[in-house]
């Protein structure tokens, strides 16, 4: 008996250390073998841009994190990011308006959304699955009615047969080719996001009532938590980083691409996947997130190195995320969960 007690100590400790580092070790075993295997890989430049390359990915990663700490799952936040695409594009090409102010667009259109999913879930109490669902589509063909299904570009001929008057500045663009110092500025975007939604999360009063809601809404109801404005808020800040993902994505390719933010949704619930499962924290997190960002990047950009080809990369993402999977229920043997209490 003594011999089966030790046995099944020893057992959950090494459980323990997979769940807790696992992730991290993954990451760093892929690391080491693909700079070894492609000496290219571990340049700064290199490094740099894989991180820039998926920059966007975390950030409606942390979106995406967001509305997990209280128990939801915002299912449109692909549709804002490309809503985000057509709304700049919009505002430039269409009506000749400045960066700035495609800027501010972009960002009123994300807290609208994000207001809209609150009102839903919220006030109508609609399931966050399905509330953000339904929005997904309404946004994915709203934001083609414009444009007449068309991808919007510089010097396009519009219905009345006129070109359209303006272009993408390049004060926009930079916002995806700037650097500051050697360093992109969407990568710079990114790890500012990325800080600032720990702090919040962690170190603030509002981040903790967050996570006392995710983890049991009706006791943090009866301890007197609007427990609605904080289901609400966690929808709009999802609706406002996915706003900032788009600009990047639409700086990044110049375009108002009607396809923009279409396979980002499986990709930015993968990274916050990951999120919850780094370090054993159980719970979603800013710093984890990022990591899954990381190590998607790092497959994603090793077995291009290697010469596999694009529809490689989706089966790639995929065991990602189930070995997320792995870690968040079977390894960790937690429950987490993805709708509301209504």
């Amino acid at each position: 008996m003594a011999g089966t007690t030790a046995d099944t100590t020893a057992l959950d400790r090494a459980r323990d250390v997979i769940v807790k580092y696992g992730f991290i070790a993954v990451t760093i075993v892929l690391f080491i073998y693909f700079a070894l295997t492609e000496p290219a890989f571990a340049t700064s430049s290199s490094i740099f841009s894989m991180l820039k390359f998926v920059s966007v990915t975390a950030i409606l990663g942390l979106g995406i994190m967001f509305t997990m700490v209280v128990g939801g799952l915002d299912l449109s936040i692909g549709s804002v990011a490309g809503l985000a695409v057509q709304m700049a594009a919009l505002t430039m090409v269409f009506y000749n308006m400045t960066g700035m102010t495609a800027v501010g667009v972009v960002m009123l259109a994300g807290v609208l959304v994000g207001l809209i999913n609150a009102f839903l879930i919220v006030v109508c109490k609609i399931p966050d699955l399905l509330a953000t669902l339904g929005m997904m589509f309404v946004i994915q063909g709203a934001k083609l009615i414009p444009v007449s299904g068309q991808s919007v570009t510089s010097g396009m001929v519009l219905r009345d047969g006129s070109e359209a008057p303006g272009r993408f500045t390049e004060g926009f663009l930079q916002i995806d080719r700037g650097f500051v110092g050697p360093i992109p500025l969407p990568v710079v975007i990114m790890l500012v996001l990325v800080i600032a939604s720990w702090f919040f999360l962690s170190r603030t009063k509002w981040g903790r009532v967050m996570y006392a809601i995710g983890a049991n809404p009706e006791a943090a109801r009866l301890a007197g938590v609007r427990v609605g404005f904080y289901r609400g808020l966690a929808y709009v800040i999802s609706g406002l980083l996915a706003s900032v993902g788009g600009m990047i994505l639409v700086s990044r390719i110049g375009q108002g691409d009607v396809n923009a933010g279409a396979s980002s949704l499986l990709e930015a619930v993968a990274v916050a996947l990951v999120g919850r499962s780094v370090l054993g924290a159980g719970k979603p997190n800013a710093w984890g997130t990022l990591l899954g960002a990381v190590l998607i990047a790092i497959v994603l950009t090793g077995l291009t190195m290697k010469g596999f080809q694009y529809y490689h990369q989706d089966t790639a993402k995929g065991a990602v995320l189930i070995l997320a999977l792995i870690f968040s229920y079977t390894l960790s043997r937690k429950q987490i969960r993805y709708t509301s209490a209504t």
